[in-house]
């Protein structure tokens, strides 16, 4: 009994600062404040909050619940020990076990302790300098997210896109919706470059860039909050593919905030309250990205991006040409199938770099 007394303790003790690293308690105090907003009769009035509160309440409680159920079942073990009933020493070593099992397993938990770790993700594409080229290879890009979403169970949904004069994309962003899709994939953001054969210019080998951004997507305004008067609202008609009202009319929407200078223009949806409202998730969502790499208590604080020198900020080489290879170059991490890492095989690349930075951390 004496041995399992202290494997029953040490077990608390693990529980307790992992627990701690989780910030579970913080989770919580958010979770009760989410439940009495959705008890508020009045909530319903204005659905778009009402449905965000509902979300939010439900990622939280699918977050926090393990860990609380593991935290009862570790205390009730305690107590189990302490009536000294030598007949209950083979079913409290069972409970032991399986409690020690079920916090390895949720130990995974603990690399998405970030801010906006449990939001959903908006990642943007942007072809760099090489024409053409570039713009294979950021719509190559594109596909290699789509895939990885789909084979990880998230549901995406493209955004906005720009197409090239004569192949690929300018740009795009997608909207990633899935557990802990910002926490997994906020490592993806920086510059990715190709080397490879050139499609376009034959037996040429061709050097090409594009950067990613990735951001948490931010739907709600309480969590960014933008003055109206820091914003630059224009409206003009859509251009590009869509249906003749797209055409015809001026849903567009493009938003400047005069802070910072970063521009959002949407025109994807029909109408221009819908394209509004993306364009402020967008912006809000960049914001928020900006202040964690800026490191700026406020927004007030926060210095435009510096487009020049994240063009420098190399995280990723893929080479299909003269060898195949693809390198990670913070987490160290190599794969040499290229082609598999291209059809959405960016776990182990995800999780080097998730290691890489814990490890950093610590």
């Amino acid at each position: 009994m004496e041995q399992l007394q202290a494997r029953a303790h040490e077990l608390q003790l693990r529980i307790n600062d992992a627990t701690a690293k989780l910030g579970l308690d913080a989770l919580l105090t958010e979770k009760a404040q989410l439940d009495k907003q959705a008890n508020d009769p009045n909530l319903w009035q204005d659905q778009g909050a009402a449905q965000r509160v509902v979300r939010q309440q439900a990622a939280l409680e699918k977050r926090t619940h393990p860990w609380v159920q593991l935290r009862q079942i570790s205390a009730e073990i305690i107590e189990l020990i302490a009536l000294r009933d030598e007949t209950l020493s083979e079913e409290i070593e069972s409970q032991v076990k399986q409690a020690e099992q079920e916090l390895e397993n949720l130990k995974e938990d603990l690399k998405f302790s970030g801010r906006y770790d449990a939001h959903d993700a908006l990642l943007s594409l942007h072809a760099g300098a090489g024409g053409s080229d570039a713009q294979d290879w950021t719509a190559m890009l594109l596909r290699m997210y789509v895939r990885w979403a789909e084979q990880n169970d998230c549901l995406v949904t493209v955004v906005e896109e720009s197409t090239g004069e004569e192949a690929g994309i300018k740009s795009a962003t997608l909207e990633i919706e899935g557990q802990f899709a910002y926490g997994k994939l906020r490592g993806e953001h920086g510059v990715h470059r190709l080397v490879r054969l050139s499609p376009f210019n034959a037996e040429s080998r061709e050097t090409s860039f594009a950067k990613i951004e990735v951001m948490p997507k931010i739907d709600s305004p309480e969590i960014v909050e933008i003055d109206d008067k820091d914003l630059k609202i224009d409206v003009y008609r859509a251009g590009g593919h869509g249906g003749q009202s797209v055409n015809t009319t001026d849903s567009a929407v493009r938003i400047t905030h005069l802070p910072t200078g970063i521009v959002v223009a949407i025109q994807n949806e029909r109408s221009q309250l819908q394209n509004r409202e993306t364009a402020m998730t967008i912006l809000r969502s960049r914001l928020a990205q900006l202040q964690m790499e800026q490191h700026a208590e406020r927004l007030t604080d926060i210095k435009g991006p510096n487009e020049q020198a994240a063009w420098g900020n190399q995280i990723r080489s893929y080479v299909l040409h003269p060898y195949k290879q693809v390198k990670d170059l913070r987490s160290e991490h190599v794969s040499s199938d290229p082609d598999k890492v291209l059809a959405g095989d960016l776990n182990p690349f995800i999780t080097a770099y998730l290691d890489h930075t814990l490890g950093t951390a610590e």
